[in-house]
């Protein structure tokens, strides 16, 4: 298993996912596959190769989708101060620049300033802390990216520094299967194609009966990744999912991203 893991990671832009998440991923595969045995294959072996290939596959599509490879671009711009300019290094949070001021205040008004705050699937999120405007915080941001994690917890550091009242803590989560602690509020932002990944919504309702937040935050893009914009924007299933769960829901619209509020009752 060890060997699996670290070849599907010897390529560059998957090298920075957990061992753990990589591990999870593979049984997963295994569990559909249940004619390979990894003991019995070697490095020159068909399957080894289609193995290898279809984890990889599935990492990109996971992992990639909104990332970019500037890591010292980052590492800079952190050291100058220039946080705003770090949320344009990330497709998700540079399209939000422009709105998230708006964003958070519109959230807040409906949830309340809230004390505590679980980032999911965080990518670079939790620089937009700036635009919160939330001076005491307790701040839990989860990745499945040890390289991302790392950068976020120096920031999360300068802050504590500047701040007494921020409290902030990066961690490599795997927000499926791991415990999650007590908030007020949680961000899901575009992370429900990821973890359901056509296949249904199971695993999205699964995990939010399972997040202990008063609030929950999900959102999804508006526009297709060509840039056009979607005919319907809105999500009915995940309407008619606080439907029949019983939880409350409001909606805040932009032009390239739509989010739900959603109030567990």
């Amino acid at each position: 298993m060890e060997e699996f893991i670290q070849e599907i990671k010897k390529k560059k832009e998957l090298s920075s996912i957990s061992d753990q998440f990589v591990k999870t991923e593979l049984e997963k595969y295994l569990k559909q596959h249940p004619r390979i045995d990894l003991t019995k294959l070697n490095v020159k072996s068909k399957d080894y190769r289609i193995i290898i290939k279809d984890i990889r596959t599935i990492l990109r599509r996971v992992y990639g989708l909104f990332r970019d490879e500037n890591k010292k671009e980052r590492e800079q711009l952190l050291s100058e101060g220039r946080i705003k300019e770090i949320l344009t290094t990330h497709s998700s949070t540079k399209e939000r620049l422009l709105i998230y001021e708006d964003l958070y205040q519109k959230i807040f008004t409906i949830t309340g300033k809230p004390k505590t705050i679980l980032d999911l699937g965080c990518g670079l999120n939790p620089f937009s802390y700036l635009f919160m405007k939330l001076k005491e915080l307790e701040y839990h941001a989860y990745d499945i990216s040890s390289e991302e994690i790392e950068f976020i917890q120096k920031y999360f550091k300068i802050l504590e520094k500047k701040n007494s009242s921020f409290k902030g803590r990066a961690e490599v989560k795997d927000i499926v299967n791991d415990i999650l602690p007590k908030v007020d509020v949680c961000f899901l932002l575009k992370m429900t194609d990821v973890l359901d990944r056509g296949k249904g919504h199971k695993i999205t309702e699964n995990l939010l009966e399972k997040i202990p937040a008063k609030y929950m935050i999900m959102s999804f893009a508006t526009r297709t990744m060509s840039g056009k914009k979607m005919t319907a924007p809105r999500r009915n299933w995940v309407e008619w999912l606080c439907e029949r769960k019983g939880y409350v829901h409001q909606i805040i619209e932009f032009t390239n991203e739509i989010f739900y509020v959603i109030k567990k009752s």
